[in-house]
């Protein structure tokens, strides 16, 4: 054997005989190519799915920027023609929001607690498990409209259910309902990140299923609950239908919670974007850049205090 030959044969092979991981395979290069082609469609998707949204928010901006000052939040609308604010729908959507995450958030958490942590210990258990995931898949692709028909005909119509009329209750019990299956099953796809042997690292040290749950498993997926939950509610505080036919909307500040006609911004925009005159059209873009600013702050803030949990535990 040659010099040549013995030093080849070294250099790709170790001292047991194996083969060198610095010694690139016959295939390596055709597998180079294939990464960089499979990268290069992937970020060209990404763009491509970026830029809509980029587009959305450049034309949000640009015609609502010049809506927002501060009467615009201070003052009631008035007619179509005049100069004025969002205050009545801005009250109005704090109070159906603030209702409806009281409602949805704890109630999908602790759904998703049950299907991850309890449901599965059990035949039972799972069986009550996967029909819950079902439901919860069901009830995401539900328009909001027939949720927003539902609560009327429970709550508002006075020829059935509880007949209460239009109030800012049963448009929180509408939104709720429309976040409710988005926080389950966001919050049970966080549950399931965290590592099985956290949960049997507690258990060994004494502790018991509650105890590991409140302590263990939902600091650890905090960030990704706090992420979901803001996904619900940027879900719900854009909706319009449902609002249609439980508060109705009104133009004037309502303070009542369970009485009345109440406004909301979705509803001030969409009326607002209907007609024709200049003014009520740059209020509505108004309106509609001041939702995005609300969701992105909620959204930021509750990454913030996600990481900030995340790091105490």
């Amino acid at each position: 054997m040659s010099t040549t030959d013995t030093t080849d044969t070294t250099a790709k092979t170790t001292e047991t005989g194996h083969r060198s991981l610095l010694v690139k395979q016959g295939n390596a290069g055709a597998r180079a190519v294939k990464n960089r082609i499979s990268t290069g469609v992937l970020t060209a998707a990404m763009a491509i799915a970026v830029v809509p949204l980029l587009l959305i928010i450049w034309e949000v901006t640009r015609r609502g920027i010049g809506a927002i000052h501060w009467d615009f939040f201070t003052t009631d609308e008035p007619s179509y023609r005049q100069e004025g604010g969002y205050r009545a729908g801005f009250v109005g959507t704090a109070y159906v929001m603030g209702g409806a995450i009281l409602m949805s958030v704890p109630l999908g958490l602790a759904t998703a607690i049950y299907v991850v942590e309890y449901g599965r210990e059990t035949r039972a258990g799972r069986r009550l498990s996967d029909l819950i995931r079902f439901f919860t898949d069901v009830m995401t692709g539900i328009p909001s409209i027939f949720v927003g028909l539902f609560v009327y005909g429970f709550m508002v119509s006075s020829t059935g259910g509880l007949g209460q009329g239009f109030n800012a209750f049963a448009g929180s019990v509408a939104i709720a309902i429309i976040m409710l299956p988005i926080v389950a099953r966001s919050s049970e796809e966080m549950l399931k990140l965290v590592p099985d042997e956290w949960r049997n690292a507690s258990y060994a040290l004494g502790a018991s299923k509650s105890r590991t749950v409140l302590t263990t498993v939902l600091p650890a997926a905090a960030p990704g609950l706090a992420t979901g939950s803001m996904l619900a509610v940027a879900r719900g505080a854009g909706e319009t239908a449902p609002l249609i036919m439980t508060i109705l909307g009104s133009q004037y500040l309502v303070s009542s919670y369970f009485e009345g006609a109440q406004g909301a911004v979705p509803l001030q925009i969409y009326r607002g974007a209907r007609q024709q005159f200049e003014a009520g059209i740059e209020r509505a873009w108004g309106g509609a850049l001041s939702l995005f600013l609300l969701v992105l702050i909620l959204v930021v803030l509750a990454r913030w205090l996600g990481s900030k949990a995340n790091k105490l535990k």
